[in-house]
C-alpha cells in the first residue's frame, strides 16, 4: 500500500433496514493506511480543493446540525472514510438521485473503517462510493479530477437504472403515508403494500387500469366515437390511407385540419393547422411513420392543454407553449435551435427533463413547420424574424387553479367513457377558465399512462401532488397496505419460534407465509425453489398476492449482510442476544455490537405494533427502551425483577406458574397452556421445543390477538412436525 492510499476492502449493499438506518445503504469497509495519521486539517489545500470541486458540500450539516457543519469538520480535522461518505452523498445528489444519510465508524483495527451511504439504487450507490475514493485521493495528492465527467456517468446510470420520475413520485408519496413498496423489476413495475393488501403501479398505470381501456385509448378513432356518443365535444375526423385520401378528407372536414397517427403519444407525428393540399399531403408520411393508421381531423383553434384525471377527479392541468426562435441574420435555423431552445436547462434527452431537446433529424413535424415558412435547417433567418419550430410537446405552464368546473367534469367524463382510472386528457381551448362549448373547444385525445413530470416540475406555476393523488386513489385513508408481519431474530431458538408461530397464525385464519432456516412455506406447504437468502425468502412471502400474514426469521448475519426483508413489522421477536463467536469478519467482536445488530428488529416495530423480548436475557430485555410500540416480555421465572417491574408499569408479560403458561396483565394471570398436556410435555421432553421458545410464541400470539383456544390447538397439533424436524 502506498503512503497515501485508501483501499476498499469490501462493498455490501444492504437492501433493507439495517444496523445503520431504516433504508437501503451501501456499506464499505475501507483501509486508509498511513492516512490515519493525516486528518484533513494537516493536508495543505485539501479542504479548498474539495469544496471547489463540490460546492454543494457547504450544505452538508454533518454532526453540527446546520449547513456548513461538514466544512467545519474538514477545517478542524477529520479522516478520509468520513470524507468519502460525504463525497458519495454529494455525487449522488448531483446525479439526480437525492440522498442525505451517511455514517462512518472506526473498527478496532487501526486504519480500518466502516462507512455507510444511503443509496436508492445499488449500482449507483456502489459507483458513487468508488468515485468518492478516487476524488478524495486526487484532492489529497493535488491531482486534477474531472468531476463533471463523473457526475455525467452517474447521471446516465440514474437515468438508466433508477425509477422514472412518475413512478418515483408515487412510491415516495406511498412512503410518506407509511405504505411500503417493493420494486419488482429493473423497470418501473412497483408493488405498494404487502401480500394480499398490495397494489401495483407501472409508471402512471395501476392494477386498476383496464387493458381494454388502454387499448381503446390507443385507438384514437374509437376513442372519439365513444366520446361523441356520450356528449363529449370532439373534433370531427376520419381515418385515411394515402396522401390523396388525406387531402380529400381535409376538404370534406374543412380547413384547417390536423394530421396525426391514430396510435401515437407525446405529440409525435402530429401536424397542426394545415391549410393547403401540399401541407396535408406532406404531413401524411410523417404521421404514417409512427406505425399506425393516419387520421385527419378538424383543427381546433386555441391552446393545447393536458389535464390529469385520477380516480375520476381532476388533479392537475398544464398549458402548452410553442417552440420558436428569433433570427439574427448570422446563425442558421439549426444553430438557433441549439442556442435559443436546446440551451434551456429544462430540456434534455433523459426522462427526467420536463422538455425534450429538438433535433430536426428526429422531429419531422418541425421540418414540415419550417418548410411551411420557406425555411430549412440551413436557412439563415433575417434579424428579428420570428420562426415557429414546433406547436406541440411543450407542456410547462401549470393552470390547475384556472380550470373551469365544467371543463374539469368534462375531462373526468372522458376518462370514465374510455374506462381509465388515470388519464391524460388533451384538449384545445382558447380559455381554460371557460366552458368548452362556449368557445368551440374540444377534447382531442385521451391517454393512458400519462407522464406526471410536467405537473411535478412545471416550468411556470406550482407543483401538483400527483403521486399523492394516485396513492389516495389506490388506498383508503385508513389503509396502509400492510399485512401482519412478524420478524424473529436472536439465538438458535428463533427457528422453532418462527415455525410454531406461523402454525398458530395459520390456524387462526390468515394464509401465512413463513421464511425460515427450515425452508419457505405457504400455509403448510413447503415451496422452496433453489436456495434463496433470508432476505430473498422474506421478499417472496411479501410479494405473494395470496399471503395474508408473514413470519420471517432473520439471523444476525443476514441482518449484517442484507438487512431486513421488510421496512416495518407488526411484531418483532428477539429470543436473545447471542455471543459474537464467528462474527469476526463483519467486525462484531463484543456484546455491545451484537446488541446493535439485533436492535434492528426492534427499531422497525410499528407504533401500533409490539416487541416481544426475552426477559431472561438482560441484553435482549434492555432493547425495550428502543421500541416505538408496545413491549411484551416473556421469561421462565414469573417472579423475576424484569417481569415484575414491567408488570408494575402496566406492561404485559408471559411466564410459567407451576405447570401453567400464564398471560399476566395488571395483576391478572390468565392460564393459556398446560405444560403437562401430553403433546406439549412430549415436545419439551424430547427437546423439540424449549420452555422459553414456547413462551415467546405465546407472547407473540397474544400480541396478534390470537385467541387462547387457537394457541392451544396449534401448539398441540404441532408436536409431530416439530419432533420430526
Amino acid at each position: 500500500m502506498t503512503e497515501k492510499d485508501i483501499k476498499i476492502l469490501r462493498l455490501t449493499y444492504l437492501r433493507g433496514p439495517n444496523i445503520w438506518t431504516y433504508r437501503p445503504v451501501v456499506e464499505a469497509l475501507v483501509d486508509i493506511g498511513a492516512l490515519e495519521d493525516c486528518p484533513s486539517n494537516t493536508l495543505p489545500g485539501f479542504t479548498e480543493r474539495l469544496s471547489t470541486w463540490l460546492p454543494g458540500l457547504a450544505e452538508h450539516r454533518c454532526g453540527v446540525g446546520e449547513p456548513g457543519g461538514f466544512l467545519l469538520r474538514l477545517r478542524e480535522g477529520t479522516w478520509p472514510a468520513h470524507i468519502m461518505e460525504h463525497v458519495a452523498i454529494e455525487l449522488q445528489n448531483l446525479a439526480g438521485s437525492p440522498v442525505g444519510f451517511g455514517k462512518a465508524r472506526e473498527t478496532e483495527q487501526r486504519g480500518i473503517y466502516k462507512l455507510a451511504v444511503r443509496a436508492r439504487q445499488e449500482d449507483v450507490g456502489l459507483a458513487a462510493v468508488r468515485a468518492a475514493r478516487e476524488l478524495v485521493l486526487a484532492a489529497i495528492d493535488d491531482r486534477p479530477y474531472d468531476v463533471k465527467a463523473t457526475v455525467k456517468e452517474l447521471t446516465a446510470m440514474v437515468d438508466r437504472l433508477c425509477l422514472g420520475p412518475s413512478t418515483a413520485a408515487i412510491a415516495d408519496a406511498a412512503a410518506e403515508r407509511g405504505i411500503p413498496s417493493i420494486r419488482l423489476t429493473d423497470g418501473n413495475l412497483v408493488q405498494l403494500g404487502y401480500g394480499s393488501r398490495q397494489r401495483r403501479i407501472w409508471t402512471a398505470e395501476t392494477d386498476r387500469t383496464s387493458a381494454i381501456a388502454e387499448s381503446v385509448s390507443r385507438d384514437k378513432d374509437l376513442t372519439k366515437s365513444l366520446l361523441k356518443a356520450c356528449g363529449v365535444p370532439i373534433p370531427e375526423g376520419e381515418i385515411v390511407h394515402s396522401p390523396a385520401e388525406a387531402w380529400s378528407a381535409a376538404q370534406d372536414i374543412g380547413l384547417p385540419v390536423v394530421v396525426k397517427p391514430t396510435d401515437g403519444n407525446h405529440g409525435r407525428g402530429v401536424s397542426l393547422d394545415l391549410k393547403t393540399q401540399a401541407e396535408v399531403e406532406a404531413a401524411y408520411p410523417i404521421a404514417e411513420a409512427e406505425g399506425s393508421d393516419v387520421m385527419v381531423e378538424r383543427h381546433i383553434h386555441g391552446e393545447e392543454h393536458r389535464l390529469l384525471v385520477v380516480g375520476g377527479k381532476l388533479v392537475a392541468a398544464s398549458r402548452g407553449e410553442v417552440a420558436s426562435i428569433t433570427g439574427d441574420g448570422v446563425h442558421t435555423v439549426e444553430q438557433l435551435i441549439e442556442l435559443q431552445i436546446n440551451s434551456d436547462p429544462r430540456r434534455g434527452e433523459e426522462e427526467g427533463f420536463l422538455l425534450d431537446t429538438i433535433r430536426l433529424n428526429e422531429h419531422t413535424t418541425a421540418v414540415l413547420e419550417l418548410q411551411r415558412q420557406g425555411l430549412t435547417a440551413t436557412s439563415v433567418p433575417e434579424a428579428g424574424r420570428h420562426v415557429l419550430v414546433m406547436r406541440t410537446g411543450n407542456m410547462g405552464h401549470d393552470v390547475t387553479d384556472d380550470v373551469h368546473p365544467d371543463v374539469a367534469e368534462m375531462a373526468a367524463l372522458a376518462a370514465r367513457v374510455v374506462g381509465l382510472d388515470i388519464a391524460g386528457i388533451d384538449l384545445v381551448a382558447r380559455d381554460i377558465s371557460q366552458p368548452l362549448e362556449s368557445q368551440g373547444g374540444a377534447i382531442v385525445e385521451v391517454n393512458a399512462g400519462p407522464s406526471l413530470l410536467m405537473h411535478l416540475k412545471p416550468a411556470v406555476g406550482k407543483p401538483r401532488p400527483c403521486g399523492e393523488a394516485v396513492v389516495n386513489h389506490l388506498f383508503s385513508a385508513s389503509d396502509s397496505g400492510r399485512i401482519p408481519v412478524v420478524g424473529v431474530t436472536g439465538g438458535p431458538e428463533r427457528a422453532v419460534v418462527a415455525r410454531l408461530l406461523a402454525r398458530v397464525i395459520q390456524l387462526s385464519g390468515p394464509l401465512t407465509g413463513l421464511a425460515c432456516s427450515a425452508g419457505m412455506y405457504i400455509g403448510t406447504q413447503k415451496v422452496v425453489s433453489g436456495k434463496p437468502t433470508e432476505w430473498e425468502a422474506g421478499q417472496r412471502c411479501l410479494i405473494n398476492r395470496n399471503i395474508e400474514a408473514a413470519v420471517i426469521e432473520n439471523s444476525p448475519r443476514s441482518i449484517l449482510k442484507e438487512g431486513l426483508a421488510y421496512d416495518r413489522c407488526q411484531v418483532g421477536i428477539v429470543t436473545g442476544v447471542p455471543t459474537p463467536e464467528g462474527m469476526d469478519d463483519p467486525y462484531i467482536h463484543d456484546m455491545e455490537r451484537m446488541r446493535l445488530v439485533l436492535r434492528t428488529q426492534v427499531d422497525v416495530v410499528l407504533k401500533q405494533g409490539c416487541a416481544v423480548l426475552n426477559a431472561d436475557d438482560a441484553v435482549a430485555c434492555g432493547l425495550a427502551e428502543l421500541c416505538d410500540g408496545e413491549v411484551i416480555l416473556y421469561g421462565t421465572d414469573i417472579n423475576a425483577d424484569a417481569l415484575q417491574q414491567h408488570g408494575a408499569q402496566g406492561g404485559r408479560f408471559v411466564s410459567a406458574r407451576g405447570q401453567q403458561v400464564v398471560m399476566c396483565q395488571q395483576q391478572t394471570q390468565t392460564p393459556l397452556l398446560d405444560l403437562a398436556q401430553p403433546a406439549i410435555a412430549q415436545l419439551l421432553e424430547r427437546g423439540a421445543l424449549s420452555l422459553p421458545a414456547l413462551l415467546a410464541v405465546a407472547a407473540a400470539a397474544w400480541a396478534l390477538n390470537v385467541s387462547p383456544g387457537l394457541v392451544r390447538a396449534a401448539v398441540e397439533s404441532s408436536a409431530s412436525v416439530l419432533i420430526e424436524s
